[in-house]
């Protein structure tokens, strides 16, 4: 198997509602099919679909358990924009979990849960390049 993600899925349990969540953080659906909304995300496509449905579709009994333990970063070039993502979800409806603060690893982060509980780390890290399309860039080992 290759070292590659392709898609990223969230079950979500008003899809109108999550659509219209990341549509209002600036996130743009390249595809809506049958209430399926694909988001290009560089050279991954996150996917919102019913919850219920992807439990079905993956084998899976879906208990409503809050946490999956799996989060969701989204990586940027400066404390700043880390500040201005953090507003944009909260004045849009997301919970807060963690303020933007400084990291045990030099950097600065903040984790939102979107409306259906997905939590997102958004971060700077200054160890990590960004490439012209937003990319992250691990630095080379020693």
């Amino acid at each position: 198997m290759e070292q590659r993600i392709s898609l990223v899925t969230l079950g979500v349990s008003d899809y109108g509602r999550a659509k219209a969540f990341y549509e209002a953080l600036g996130w743009s659906a390249t595809m809506d099919i049958e209430e399926t909304a694909f988001f290009q995300a560089n050279g991954c496509i996150l996917v919102l679909w019913a919850r219920d449905k992807l439990a079905e579709d993956s084998g899976i009994s879906d208990d409503g358990a809050r946490w999956g333990g799996i989060a969701l970063a989204h990586n940027l070039g400066s404390r700043e924009e880390v500040d201005k993502v953090i507003e944009q979800a909260r004045s849009n409806g997301a919970e807060i979990t963690r303020e933007p603060s400084e990291t045990f690893y030099g950097g600065y982060a903040g984790v939102f849960l979107d409306l259906d509980g997905h939590p997102w780390e958004v971060a700077h890290n200054p160890g990590f390049g960004l490439d012209e399309d937003g990319n992250v860039v691990l630095p080379d080992r020693p």
